[in-house]
């Protein structure tokens, strides 16, 4: 029976008030305890050394990321001035992808209607490759040849 917040069930009322009812299940709760501790220690350790070397992105993840950029900008999303020509859409795309790479590479000079770079499309995947290793992205630019 239920009276405020006190259980009025003697069993429980046994197992939490009388220390040999505590006793009893001590290797129980020992067990419980010892349980945590490893989850834990195994959760901190994968999670610190995922930290200390991340892994870089693959090209699935940037087709999939580009594909979603494409759905955003044909949503509206990144304005009126992304759907006014396919280049326009593919430099919205290109600066949704990463936009520090984007700037970085195609930053002083976008791509222009009917352009194909694939030099600067290597160079800004590298950045990406780059970026998501936590390294610096200086030398990127130029660093390949046609």
């Amino acid at each position: 029976m239920l009276q405020g917040w006190v259980y009025q069930d003697s069993e429980l009322h046994n197992l939490v008030c009388n220390p040999e009812a505590m006793a009893r299940n001590a290797p129980g709760i020992h067990f419980i305890r010892c349980c945590l501790f490893v989850l834990i220690l195994f959760y901190c350790t994968f999670t610190s050394s995922a930290e200390d070397s991340p892994r870089p992105i693959t090209d699935q993840e940037i087709r999939e990321k580009k594909s979603t950029c494409y759905e955003d900008i044909e949503n509206g999303l990144w304005g009126w001035q992304c759907t006014s020509s396919s280049i326009a859409k593919e430099n919205c795309a290109l600066r949704c992808l990463n936009a520090v790479c984007y700037e970085h590479i195609y930053g002083d000079d976008p791509l222009e209607e009917g352009e194909v770079d694939y030099k600067r499309g290597r160079e800004f995947k590298f950045c990406m490759h780059r970026l998501s290793l936590g390294e610096a992205i200086d030398g990127v630019k130029g660093t390949f040849y046609e």
